[in-house]
């Protein structure tokens, strides 16, 4: 492809990123497979500038664009290369008009950054938020050990967390290791939240929010496969890979659930009142793992957040019903917002007086009302709020 060909490509991959988000429709990283699905003509090369200019306009413009082209006439700005790409040739865009909208720099749309401003997070850990992610892993104790898979795909193993291994943000997930069960990526603040379950073997756990089962599966671990894991989600699609995933890490004690939204209390009556450890891993703004998905900033409204904070206290009820009277709750979510973490955990402790926050001893991390966040900038971590909750 000739560069022009390349940047209008970008502007192209970029319209649709923009238009699954405001649509609801597929998150980027899905858009770009399929994006690049359909032009098989582009090599290796190509794909990669064209993702990698892609993605730095979205990373760099947090408010809702107008269109695609105002984000790369916007880079083009400090880019003298690129903007000679826009030459008007029969596969490269049209030349750039001086007045013509462009983008403006911004790390997410304002009134976001108010919240985030208002949750003690300053340019600094909103800056972090939009870095590129390394690849994280977590080595299944329960197939190998650290020592074996960092001879096998190299990395750094993380001197806190003895299960984890970092590689660099541009190396691709495709190992034997990956496939096989030995290891799973997963996010280091991930695995430091799954921590805060203290699940112990013999037990009984229910993971409320199971999705694909990564937590499931590193809950699993702890347990050294002894015991019993009920893994629910109502997202079917999402909770079916927990099976496959299941079997090549060797996990027999997790059982899926498939639940009905809003009858999850109904559904799970059986196991009412009996669970040692209750994880809440919550729907959520996401707003944590801006590093992996950039474009979520421009799916967020006001009116969603209002929706899944509603959600979350919901599960958080449900949650209090399922634990025996020793039995805990631990609550995560992939966000940053006071709303959904520290005020969320407040909220429901108004609600049920009986309850209290326990302490919590995680590697990384630092104090944040009820619980404790981990960010980016402070903690080299995907952002997080994790609180562990007992009656009283």
């Amino acid at each position: 492809m000739t560069p022009a060909a390349r940047t209008q490509a970008t502007i192209d991959l970029v319209d649709a990123i923009l238009d699954a988000a405001r649509t609801g429709g597929a998150a980027g990283d899905q858009v770009a497979k399929r994006f690049f699905a359909a032009r098989r003509y582009a090599g290796s090369k190509d794909r990669r500038a064209i993702r990698t200019l892609a993605y730095d306009a979205v990373r760099r413009f947090g408010a809702v664009p107008l269109n695609a082209r105002a984000t790369i006439v916007a880079l083009a700005d400090d880019d003298a290369d690129l903007a000679a790409t826009f030459d008007g040739s029969s596969y490269g865009p049209a030349p750039i008009a001086p007045d013509e909208p462009r983008a403006e720099t911004s790390y997410a749309p304002a009134w976001l950054v108010d919240a985030l401003h208002g949750a003690g997070l300053d340019d600094t850990d909103l800056a972090a938020l939009l870095e590129r992610a390394p690849l994280d892993i977590r080595v299944n104790r329960l197939r190998t050990d650290r020592e074996s898979l960092l001879a096998e795909l190299g990395g750094e193993p993380a001197p806190d967390l003895p299960d984890a291994i970092r590689l660099p943000a541009d190396t691709l997930p495709d190992s034997d290791a990956l496939r096989d069960g030995r290891a799973e990526v997963q996010d280091f603040g991930s695995q430091i939240v799954s921590l805060a379950a203290c699940a112990e073997p013999g037990g009984f756990a229910i993971d409320l929010c199971a999705g694909g089962g990564g937590k499931t599966l590193a809950i699993a671990a702890q347990m050294t496969g002894q015991g019993r894991i009920l893994a629910t989600d109502t997202d079917r699609p999402r909770l079916s890979r927990l099976a496959p995933r299941a079997a090549r890490a060797g996990v027999t004690i997790a059982e899926p659930r498939l639940l009905d939204p809003g009858k999850e209390a109904a559904m799970l009556a059986d196991v009412a009142g009996q669970a040692d450890w209750v994880i809440v891993d919550a729907p959520c703004s996401g707003t944590g793992t801006w590093r992996r998905n950039p474009e979520a900033r421009w799916r967020l409204t006001p009116d969603r957040l209002h929706r899944v904070v509603a959600t979350q206290a919901r599960l958080l009820d449900v949650a209090a019903g399922l634990t025996s009277p020793t039995g805990t709750i631990t609550y995560v979510v992939c966000s940053l917002l006071d709303a959904e973490g520290a005020g969320q955990v407040d909220a429901f402790l108004t609600r049920n007086p009986v309850w209290r926050a326990l302490p919590l001893a995680l590697p990384r991390g630092h104090v944040h009302g009820s619980g404790m966040r981990l960010t980016p900038a402070s903690d080299s971590t995907d952002g997080f709020f994790v609180a562990r909750l007992g009656r009283a």
